[in-house]
């Protein structure tokens, strides 16, 4: 959308001192929707331009071409899912607690096939900040995501979506076997075994697409082959000064909303009025630290569920999370850039929320200062809002997370997904999962089908918040409890997609 007739955004946003006016909602805005009925989903591919540069992705539409669905609670998830993708694919409503067969995974149902349709109904219970993406091959690290959005009532602030993503212009199957390197071939069959491996479609490279302009994998490495590691006190599990691994992959780029930040989003935002700030972390293998800049938010959600406030400008986010967060625009002309810097990197990406008349200057993707290691300083302070009943535990289970990059093998309880050893409960039971970090990296585990509350950190016990996605950060434990209500076989995972493909995925399996 051009800001001004026969001017460029791009051109636009290099001269400094205009006016801002792009959008009150942006691209991925939390726009209502009447009901009519089933609501229709596309799974597609489209291009985007990232660094200047032609890029094919996949993608997740509604009725208007618009990433992602925003819908009202009272109407239910009422969802056809029309697969024009081209290859197979199955779409996970993450954060959502439908019954098993409608979760959206590969132990639940077959993939969609291309041409395919698939409809999806069950009641919703509450609203939040949720997303969906593919649980299917690699084809979340091409963009296969998009923000679901339920509403529990009219929304009484403006609202700006801000979905994260890490992006190269290398495909993820190359990717993957860079990682994999000479344990290829074992890798490999443990990612068919788990049906969630590498799918092959029209493409040589396995994408079932014309692929991320092929053009830009010449000179590039893709591969940090160690990793980006710190020297950090690991409290949890009584190791000092251990060396921790903090990310896999060297990414081409991070994104706000399909954007990077030689060419951001910009929001229009009103004088003097509040703004709720919806982030959903959908990247691939990158934890982020979101940073408010001038001003300070009231976090107010985190997984789609309320906790009480905490006022800050700095906050974590690990892969699969989301936070809600309240903004009071300041009565004048000003733009706030709204950044997310990746761990141990000085890469960052963003929007801009911008007042009337307010002068926007461009933005470096290079932040002055490496950003500290995503921990668990902000879950310690989380408070539940609603926190689960008190009651007796009825299980205790145990969960040691295990693997290395070299080689790269990721396991729960010393075993890859081929070899699982599922986690059993019974019904009605209050169960608890003491989850162990043995590895030298951080593992954000999301169980599907429940949220659960954190309720220990290392020794300590808390009351923290309600989540369908914890960081577990290398050589640390974590404790949470959930009622098991929703019977079923469920995934149960490292939602850093490259540790889920080499094995750190069980299941959750009711008796």
């Amino acid at each position: 959308m051009a800001l001004i007739p026969g001017i460029s955004r791009r051109r636009f946003l290099s001269t400094a001192g205009q006016l801002a006016a792009v959008t009150a909602l942006g691209s991925f805005g939390a726009q209502a929707w009447a009901a009519q009925g089933a609501r229709r989903l596309t799974a597609g591919t489209r291009t985007i331009e990232v660094q200047g540069r032609a890029a094919t992705v996949f993608g997740l539409t509604d009725e208007r071409g618009r990433q992602g669905l925003t819908l009202d609670i009272a109407d239910g998830f009422d969802v056809a899912l029309a697969n024009e993708a081209g290859v197979p694919t199955v779409i996970h409503w993450h954060g959502l607690t439908p019954p098993f067969g409608q979760d959206g995974n590969t132990l639940s149902q077959e993939p969609i096939p291309a041409g395919g349709t698939k409809n999806f109904a069950f009641d919703l219970p509450r609203g939040g900040t949720n997303w969906m993406h593919s649980h299917f091959g690699l084809q979340e690290a091409q963009l296969m995501a998009a923000p679901l959005i339920l509403r529990d009532g009219a929304a009484d602030r403006q609202e700006v979506v801000m979905l994260l993503h890490d992006f190269s212009f290398t495909s993820p199957e190359e990717l993957m076997a860079r990682l994999v390197g000479d344990d290829a071939g074992r890798i490999g069959s443990g990612m068919a075994a788990m049906q969630h491996g590498m799918v092959r479609g029209p493409s040589q490279d396995g994408t079932g697409m014309a692929g991320m302009d092929p053009s830009g994998m010449e000179g590039m490495e893709g591969m940090d082959s160690m990793g980006m590691t710190m020297t950090m006190p690991m409290s949890g599990m009584d190791q000092d000064d251990m060396p921790m691994d903090l990310n896999d992959i060297s990414f081409d780029a991070f994104l706000v909303n399909d954007r990077d930040l030689s060419d951001p989003e910009v929001i229009r935002v009103d004088r003097g009025a509040p703004v709720r700030l919806r982030v959903i972390n959908a990247a691939s293998s990158t934890n982020f630290w979101i940073d408010l800049g001038a001003v300070r938010g009231r976090l107010v959600a985190v997984d789609g569920m309320p906790v009480r406030p905490i006022i800050g400008r700095r906050f974590e986010l690990t892969m699969a999370q989301r936070v809600d967060i309240e903004i009071d625009i300041p009565d004048a002309a000003l733009a706030l850039p709204i950044l997310a810097q990746r761990e141990g990197d000085t890469a960052r990406t963003g929007l801009i929320l911008a007042t009337q008349g307010a002068r926007i200057d461009r933005i470096s993707s290079q932040a002055d200062r490496t950003a500290p290691p995503v921990l668990l300083d902000l879950e310690r302070k989380l408070l539940a809002e609603t926190p689960l009943q008190k009651r007796t535990v009825d299980r205790t289970l145990s969960c040691d997370l295990t693997g290395s990059m070299e080689p790269y093998v990721w396991g729960i309880n010393g075993k890859t997904f081929e070899n699982r050893a599922p986690l059993e409960v019974k019904q009605g039971e209050r169960v608890e999962i003491v989850i162990r970090n043995r590895t030298m990296m951080s593992h954000p585990m999301h169980l599907h089908g429940h949220h659960f509350q954190v309720v220990g950190i290392g020794p300590a016990r808390l009351s923290g918040a309600m989540r369908d996605t914890v960081l577990v950060p290398a050589m640390e434990s974590v404790t949470i409890a959930f009622d098991a209500d929703n019977p079923g076989n469920w995934p149960f995972h490292c939602h850093n997609l490259y540790h889920m493909q080499a094995g750190m995925m069980t299941a959750l399996r009711y008796l």
